[in-house]
């Protein structure tokens, strides 16, 4: 058996763990920049308010219904979403525990036996709200996309579930699909669910699953669509993976704050994005061989185009480096090929491949004997930004002002990951 844990409303959660007047009030989270909806609760759902919609176009109807707004607040999030991970690989052992995301993670229930699996899930469920203040919906089934129907439903009918559901024979199962429609199922998207719909007339995931594997893989996208069938029959073709520890590629994007259209604003963006990546990729102790950038210009007509184009270029390093000062070379050099004079970009990136361990990077015998030691610094500047925060030391590449930075008019408080900013009772 397989379950799946998923964060209620995961941003709006954490933003009101913090301010309880808020519980029960809509709240919406904004993107980067504060430019679309990424987050709303219950309330802000039920008022109309579209996810993923421009914020300016629900502005009208936020401010009439006294909607909270907050930016988003990573460091607030990431940390909570550690915890809760954290919580749930205490309770059932790290190696029973697969992160899917921020919000998510699969659980192998296979430790326990399916007669006491909805007791030891709603056990799960009260541990985890209690523990961390995060609440929480469970899914639990023979296969992951059993799980996550079943989890769905589990929100979707909260009064009758209380937010559990164990699909731990055929009979509720059969239930289960009945309930879920196409459009519904985990890997299903909008195109294939109207095409099922307009050409099989298959509504539902039950009639989904009574079809063969060959038609999944035939008209569903090939293996994985056979592998989806296979899933809705309760036979698990997906397995459990282990936690990837080091990442194959880093990057570190962001839209900018207001409109660029001086080169050295640019390269001050690029190089701090650099910055962010290299510390993760030093993190895992690993190296880049490759770098590259792009940036993104506003577009001309926004009503033909509104996502601008892009420009982009890498290179390939002279030998694999986790040295920030080497990648900020490297990456203000591709600035200066990508940059043309006159137009205005919304948008840069870095992005660090061809990633190697550390520990096999040749020293160089042509180098006096501190040259070689750039990683001591690295460690050093690392250590002293992490305990102290907000870059106390930095690279000059990156900028004093930042005018540049994106705009975050309604961010909250960092109160698990700041000394000056912890929650005050009064």
């Amino acid at each position: 058996m397989k379950a799946i844990v998923d964060c209620n409303n995961f941003y709006c959660s954490c933003e009101r763990l913090f301010q309880p007047r808020l519980e029960n009030h809509p709240v919406v989270v904004l993107s980067n920049n504060d430019g679309c909806i990424i987050s709303r609760s219950n309330e802000a759902k039920k008022l109309g308010v579209v996810m993923a919609g421009p914020y300016f176009q629900s502005k009208p109807l936020i401010e009439k219904h006294k909607m909270a707004v907050f930016s988003s607040n990573y460091n607030l999030y990431g940390d909570l979403s550690w915890r809760v991970m954290e919580t749930l690989r205490m309770i059932v052992g790290k190696k029973n525990v697969e992160v899917y995301s921020v919000d998510e993670a699969f659980l192998n229930m296979d430790i326990f036996s399916v007669d006491e699996l909805p007791a030891i899930a709603a056990e799960i469920k009260d541990t985890v709200e209690t523990w961390t203040g995060i609440k929480v919906s469970i899914g639990a089934a023979p296969t992951k996309v059993l799980a996550k129907a079943a989890n769905r439903l589990s929100k979707k009918y909260k009064e009758q579930y209380n937010g559990v559901l164990v699909l731990n024979d055929q009979e509720k199962i059969i239930t289960a699909l009945k309930q879920t429609q196409v459009e519904d199922i985990w890997g299903i998207g909008r195109q294939y669910a109207a095409k099922l719909k307009e050409c099989w007339s298959i509504y539902d995931a039950f009639q989904l699953s009574r079809m063969s594997e060959e038609f999944g893989k035939t008209h569903l996208g090939g293996v994985v669509g056979a592998r989806l069938i296979r899933e809705l029959k309760g036979i698990t073709a997906k397995e459990m993976q282990e936690e990837l520890v080091n990442k194959k590629m880093i990057a570190t994007t962001r839209m900018f704050g207001t409109p660029v259209k001086d080169i050295e604003s640019i390269k001050e963006a690029v190089a701090t994005y650099t910055s962010r990546a290299a510390e993760k990729l030093r993190r895992q102790y690993s190296a880049a061989t490759v770098i590259s950038v792009f940036v993104v210009a506003n577009a001309e007509n926004h009503t033909v185009d509104f996502r601008g184009a892009t420009h982009g270029d890498s290179v390939t390093l002279p030998s694999a480096t986790a040295f920030t000062n080497e990648l900020i070379k490297s990456a203000v050099e591709i600035v200066d090929k990508l940059f043309k004079a006159g137009c205005t970009y919304k948008k840069a990136g870095v992005m660090l491949s061809g990633i190697v361990p550390d520990n096999s990077i040749q020293g160089n015998l042509f180098l006096s004997e501190n040259k070689n030691c750039g990683r001591k610094l690295m460690d050093m500047i690392d250590n002293v930004n992490f305990s102290q925060r907000d870059d106390v030391l930095k690279f000059a590449a990156t900028g004093t002002t930042r005018n540049w930075k994106m705009q975050q008019n309604y961010i909250s408080n960092r109160y698990t990951t700041r000394w000056n900013e912890l929650f005050e009772v009064c």
